[in-house]
């Protein structure tokens, strides 16, 4: 199929969240204006939504699908090498570290975690990827404070915040499936631009984190866990989002530009979280916070707000919903630097200049 160009943030048109890494996606290096990206065959904007419910759909289906998607991975499984039993001494001296939030922590330790990661720098497709599930069970152990293991890590994850709970279990899968990729974000392409310097994996990895860590990316996790936190509290929350709506104070987590029909992924989410129900009086005050935000401002919620009710319900901190975000978003990262890796070409936008024009002497 034809393959259509796609510009940095700014200018981006939004297409299908999801690219292999086998199929390059080439930056335009020419003369007229480098750093254009031709991802692997994007449609048109309007299939955006359609993809993003093609994938919540399938998280039930199959379930094991989207890695090989994603990293194009073929019959050789890149995670059947165990990781380390041990964190690095200096990795663990961090970790020992009290109040370091989970972000701050994985970003401080995955630079030390290269300088002894193997195939680090290997340019072998085989390689890049056992590399890739490494540092993608050493992340998720990173965010949740723990030694990383064998087993998958959506059951690491909701096994360090409650063990013995199968149905954490499958709401922690399905929101990593469905935080994986989102197309060319500001975390996606800051990772691509590392990536396409010749950074490691680990570096770009970073780079994406950094990205993410923005008030305006994933820092909007934390604010609709206050909005569900405070509204919670209320004896009448429909009356609570009322009164912020006549303040004219806006709901975080409610709203996608993306999406004016609804995010697929939070209606997924939230829709498994009410069948499992953790705290029946909070999911039925949950209910009427959505139903009250619907009515007063015609704005579903997002995936955001999804993340955020997961971890409210089952009584996590703020920093539990960031932490899925992130960990299901570093397969999509690492995703997209394995297909700039096999690319070859470097990222480099062009600016015009828009200041003022010096002044002629004489």
């Amino acid at each position: 199929m034809p393959r259509r160009r796609h510009r940095p943030p700014d200018r981006t048109p939004p297409g299908r969240a999801r690219r292999g890494a086998g199929r390059r996606a080439q930056p335009d290096l020419g003369p007229a204006g480098a750093g254009d990206a031709d991802l692997a065959d994007p449609p048109a904007r309007p299939l955006l939504p359609r993809a993003a419910g093609h994938r919540a759909g399938a998280v039930r289906r199959q379930p094991g699908r989207h890695r090989a998607l994603l990293w194009e991975s073929g019959d050789r499984d890149p995670f059947a090498t165990p990781p380390p039993a041990a964190w690095p001494r200096i990795v663990g001296t961090l970790l020992r570290q009290p109040g370091l939030p989970p972000l701050e922590r994985t970003a401080a330790a995955l630079p030390l975690l290269a300088l002894d990661a193997p195939h680090a720098h290997s340019t072998d497709a085989a390689h890049r990827r056992e590399c890739a599930a490494r540092l993608l069970r050493e992340t998720a152990a990173l965010l949740c404070g723990v030694r990383p293991d064998r087993q998958p890590i959506h059951r690491l994850m909701a096994r360090s915040w409650r063990p013995g709970d199968p149905a954490l279990e499958e709401l922690v899968r399905a929101a990593l499936v469905l935080c994986a990729d989102h197309e060319l974000n500001a975390s996606a392409f800051a990772t691509r631009v590392a990536a396409s310097t010749g950074a490691g994996l680990h570096a770009a990895a970073c780079a994406g984190l950094a990205a993410l860590s923005g008030p305006q990316h994933g820092g909007a996790t934390a604010r609709a866990h206050a909005l569900i936190q405070q509204a919670l509290q209320q004896p009448r929350p429909a009356e609570y989002v009322r009164e912020r709506l006549r303040r004219g104070d806006q709901l975080p987590g409610f709203g996608h530009p993306l999406y004016p029909e609804g995010d697929p992924r939070a209606a997924l989410l939230l829709r498994m979280l009410g069948e499992v129900r953790p705290r029946p009086a909070g999911m039925a005050r949950l209910q009427h916070l959505v139903a009250a935000a619907n009515d007063g401002c015609g704005r579903p919620p997002s995936l955001d707000f999804a993340l955020a009710a997961i971890g409210s319900l089952y009584g996590l901190d703020a920093g539990a919903a960031l932490s899925l975000f992130a960990a299901g978003r570093m397969a999509g990262w690492l995703a997209h630097a394995l297909e700039q890796q096999d690319g070859g070409s470097l990222i480099r936008p062009r600016a015009n200049y828009a200041g003022a024009r010096p002044q002629r002497q004489g």
